[in-house]
Parts: C-alpha cells; structure tokens; sequence
C-alpha cells in the first residue's frame, strides 16, 4: 500500500547534534508563539497562529542526534470542516548521516491527501523545514513566525477612525484573488528585496522593516519610493506612497492575507486617490496585470515583472 504521508528532506554540512538543537529550537524555526518546553521528552507545548490555528503536541520520542517525534494531542483550524484534523498525527524528524552530510527527514505521518488541509500544511511545511530550519541550521537564523503583539495604543482606533473619514472622501483601488500558497510564501513575496523582484520589477531596493523606504525602478528614468508603514507578519503589509507619478503622491498600498484551505486570501487596495482620472483608470489595470504576477510568483516560482508584466 502507498504511503501517502507528507514527507520532506534536507540534506546539509552541518553535524547531528547542530541539525538535533535546530529541531527543538522551536522557537526559532516555526513559530515564536509556542508555550511550554519543546526539548524534553514527555514534554508538552501549545502552538497558535492568530485564531486561525492552534495545536497542542506533546513528544514522544527523544533521541539525541537521531529521532524527534511530536504527538498532535489537540488541534484547531478555522478554515476546514473538520476543524481538528491533525488530531492524533504524529510529526517525525529522523537524523542520518548520508554522504558525508547529515539528512533530515521530516514526517508528518497522518497528513495524507484526502485532509482538506492537505495542499496547504504541504506548502507551509515545506517552507517551514527547506527553507526556515535548514537556515537556522546553517547560518543561526530561520524564518519563524513573529511573537503576535496586542496592539494596546491607545490612539490606534482614532488612527483608524482618521483614516476611514480620509477613504470615505476619496477614490480607491481595490482587488481580491486567491492565491494557491501559504500566507508566509505569499508575505515573503510582498516583504523582501528578492520577493519583490519577483513580481514588480526588477530594479528593487527594499528592507522588510517597518519606517524603510523601498526604491523601485521602472526603466530609465521613471522610479517610486514606497516607505513600509505597518508590516503584520502573515497578515497585512501597508505602504505610503512618498516619490512617483503625482497622483500617487500620499495614497497609500494595503495588502490584507487571510489563510485558507487552499492557500491564501489576497485583499488588496491602494487608497486616497483624489478622482478617478484616467491614471487611476490605468493603475487599476495596471496592478490586475501585476497582482497576477505575485500569483505566478507564488503559486509557479516564476513571476511576470516589468517589463513583461503585460504578457
């Protein structure tokens, strides 16, 4: 019988005991929301992304340098029917030597294609070891999801209250599409240099760091600066508009992710346009065509960025 079980492989210069602490710096891979001990056997831990996943697992297995295996106690999705259907799997890390390397393979033995969740925890599992452990592995940093802040200041609902008034006297652009990727491939592709290369234009120069001012270039002679004025890891990037044609001048750029069954929710609207001229007309049309290569970018590796953006 197929053993459909997802599973993915590392393979890295590195010694078992580095790619053993890796695993159970938790913390520093997956998420910074976990509580409870992640390096001890019999050990239990919580994991919760936003109130859109929550986890409870407890391991099982403690190996050093060889085997790591969490059992799913409990589990919550917001987006599936059976809200709990990671609920008794088991995730397995398995060290080898190969090569003269050490490999890692990750298991999640349960995760099988007939769970709704199925391509989506591929997606994100796969970034989350090829990409986020294998880093911390190797260079001391992974790509673990931000410690979710409260927002307690006080003038934030006044803010928000401003800018509605200020939205309500003005024109905006708005796009929704799905995108068939994880929200943290589809944040990477709004937030870094690389990522936005992808799928605007090449000539880019951008930080993902809130107050950075992004440079981007569309031909010789014609650029935008964009400064980052919010960034919620995984779910909201806000841009204010500072150099660029001017119409554009003051408006600001929101893309708004929401995780789903098949991968992500993209809400996207560039507000505070004074009329509807014909260069709003045209930018409308505009970011459709470019909106279309973020998509390619994430759901292909291969995006549409000036100047094919039209093709």
């Amino acid at each position: 019988m197929k053993n459909e079980d997802f599973t993915t492989t590392i393979l890295v210069d590195a010694a078992a005991q580095d790619v053993f602490n890796a695993i159970n710096n938790v913390r520093g891979w997956w998420s910074e929301n976990i509580d409870g001990d992640t390096n001890k056997l019999n050990s239990e831990f919580l994991y919760h992304y936003q109130d859109v996943h929550r986890a409870k697992m407890k391991i099982i297995e403690y190996v050093s340098n060889k085997k790591v295996v969490w059992h799913v106690l409990d589990n919550y999705f917001k987006f599936t029917k059976d809200e709990t259907e990671w609920k008794d799997t088991n995730v397995i890390f398995e060290i080898s030597e190969k090569d003269g390397k050490t490999q890692l393979k990750f298991t999640h033995q349960g995760l099988v294609p007939d769970y709704e969740c199925f391509n989506v925890c591929h997606d994100a599992w796969t970034h989350y070891i090829q990409g986020s452990l294998k880093d911390l592995i190797l260079t001391g940093k992974g790509g673990a999801t931000p410690k979710e802040v409260a927002e307690t200041d006080g003038n934030t609902e006044l803010a928000e209250k401003e800018s509605s008034t200020k939205q309500m006297n003005s024109k905006s652009i708005y796009h929704k599409l799905q995108i068939d990727a994880p929200v943290e491939t589809v944040y990477g592709a709004l937030t870094t240099q690389k990522g936005l290369a992808g799928w605007w234009t090449p000539e880019t120069i951008a930080k993902p760091e809130v107050g950075s001012v992004s440079r981007f270039a569309f031909g010789p002679t014609y650029f935008k600066e964009i400064e980052v004025t919010e960034l919620k890891p995984y779910g909201s990037i806000k841009w204010l508009c500072l150099k660029a044609h001017e119409e554009w001048v003051g408006t600001t750029i929101t893309f708004e992710l929401e995780p789903n069954r098949k991968g992500s929710s993209l809400l996207f609207h560039h507000d505070g346009w004074a009329e509807c001229t014909p260069e709003f007309a045209a930018c409308s049309f505009d970011w459709a065509l470019f909106l279309r290569s973020l998509k390619l970018l994430c759901e292909t590796g291969k995006g549409l960025p000036y100047p094919d953006f039209n093709k």
